[in-house]
């Protein structure tokens, strides 16, 4: 008995001495944008790194903590803060014009707006903008510098004088628009710029006038201190060992960096950068006849576009067949995404066409449409198939014509059997609209997203919910009201 006692004893003193790692380690999530180097991006072995994950890195390490690099849609940053899901915002994040919404650290960047432009461009001053398609990322510091509640007059009266102000999800979509001639300037920061025109070579060049000063700092959620003060004592640790200045260095961003002792911290400001609400109405407005605008473009030319590849895959000439069906494989096994990309920029890559920002309305619609003619073409295809083949022999004994059997005896006939399916890919088409913001086209859910990142609020995006339920509903109202009024007709000619 003695011995048990003592046994069990022993074993709880060893589990008291490895209760600490036995505890989970603390996560310290940090959440970035993967397409903004030098400060977070992904490399050639698909690795996140970038200056900021550098110094996060070192922060988690000396506290102990197990570091998450968590990629994020730029847009969606207040949502995956404030629900948890991350626990700061450290990526190139300017404080400046956001103070009361987040609890910021001490700035350790100081960063400025510049424009660049193709090596060949006329474009030699701010002023040489006027009439210029100017390309920013959706809610950057750029476009706050431009349009935000804090811009300056100067930079709002230069940016009434642009041909247009567009915004992209991405710099790598805003330097293929700006090589291929679909904008004209870009602008960004300047530590963006410099990693960009090191990685680029000399095509492009950086204009020597700044649209606007800002300074970089770790944003937190608001009221949370305590995490803020413990990774802002790590920074200055690392400040006086020189790791702070290493790494800089390592990423040459010596000449940005301002963290110091002195660092004051930014207080908390009340500031309203909401608009007014019937300007987010107006537009939300503006997105929704965008996107009636693609769907029923892409309906008028996509349905007989099906039409007419159906008819060449039933062909008899072999080389034919072959084509329509390459086509469609081709268009139904590739994302919509990628098609829209080669509409919009093949021209210049593959046939050194310029292009120009008008373009861009008829690229989507271009890539929407063959997108949907292909899955059209199919369904059209099936549909046929499912006529029996009598109706054509009776046609043939009766005397009719190849066109006349086609269109008023196989036509009315596959049109009632395929309208269910066609209706599935109408009510897919409404939601894919939203998928032309890869061409910084501004519809209906890009918009909504652009206002819900600015606002700090969901509302935009239930509206554009709404608004594509609604829509939708009405899509298979009217589709089905069709298909009654094709069956009575079909009754009728029997």
């Amino acid at each position: 008995m003695k011995k048990i006692f003592l046994l069990f004893a022993f074993l709880l003193c060893f589990v008291n001495a490895n209760s600490a790692d036995l505890e989970p380690k603390k996560t310290f999530i940090v959440g970035f944008d993967p397409a903004f180097p030098p400060y977070g991006y992904k490399d050639d072995n698909g690795e996140f790194i970038g200056f900021d994950l550098d110094l996060a890195q070192q922060v988690a390490t000396r506290n102990g903590w197990e570091l998450i690099k968590q990629s994020i849609d730029w847009d969606s940053k207040d949502f995956e803060l404030n629900s948890n899901s991350i626990d700061c915002i450290w990526n190139g994040f300017t404080m400046n014009g956001r103070e009361g919404a987040y609890t910021w650290s001490v700035p350790y960047v100081d960063n400025s707006q510049v424009v660049i432009v193709r090596n060949d461009s006329d474009i030699k001053e701010l002023k040489d903008l006027k009439n210029k398609v100017v390309v920013v990322q959706a809610d950057s510091s750029a476009l706050a510098a431009f349009k935000g509640a804090n811009a300056s007059k100067e930079n709002k009266i230069l940016a009434s004088s642009f041909k247009a102000l567009e915004q992209v999800n991405d710099y790598n979509t805003a330097f293929l628009s700006l090589e291929s001639g679909a904008a004209d300037a870009i602008c960004l920061d300047i530590g963006v710029a410099k990693y960009q025109l090191d990685a680029r070579g000399s095509e492009f060049r950086m204009l020597s006038a700044a649209i606007s000063s800002e300074q970089y700092a770790i944003g937190f959620k608001l009221g949370n201190t305590e995490l803020r003060d413990k990774v802002e004592k790590t920074l200055f640790e690392m400040l006086d060992d020189g790791s702070f200045a290493k790494t800089a260095k390592t990423w040459g961003l010596e000449d940005s960096v301002s963290l110091n002792q002195s660092a004051l911290k930014t207080q908390n400001q009340n500031f309203n950068n909401q608009a007014q609400s019937t300007n987010i109405w107006s537009q939300l407005a503006f997105g929704m006849l965008k996107s009636l605008q693609i769907f029923f473009l892409t309906l008028i030319f996509s349905l007989p576009l099906g039409l007419l590849i159906c008819a060449i895959r039933q062909s008899k000439i072999r080389a034919l067949r072959y084509a329509a069906s390459v086509y469609i494989s081709v268009l139904r096994g590739t994302p919509l995404m990628l098609q829209l990309l080669v509409v919009f920029f093949g021209p210049y890559y593959l046939f050194g066409i310029s292009l120009s920002s008008e373009y861009r309305f008829y690229a989507v619609i271009i890539g929407f449409c063959l997108n949907y003619a292909a899955y059209f073409a199919e369904i059209f295809r099936a549909g046929f198939n499912a006529v029996p083949k009598e109706q054509s022999q009776a046609a043939f004994l009766l005397g009719y014509s190849s066109a006349q059997t086609y269109w008023r005896i196989l036509f009315p006939q596959m049109c009632n059997k395929v309208i269910p399916p066609v209706t599935n890919e109408v009510i897919t088409l409404v939601k894919d609209t939203s998928l032309a913001f890869v061409l910084a086209y501004a519809e209906m859910f890009s918009i909504a997203k652009q206002i819900a990142a600015a606002q700090a609020s969901l509302m935009p995006l239930f509206v554009a919910g709404l608004f594509y339920y609604i829509f939708n509903f009405i899509v298979a109202w009217a589709m089905a009201v069709l298909e009654k009024k094709v069956n009575y007709l079909n009754k009728r000619s029997v």
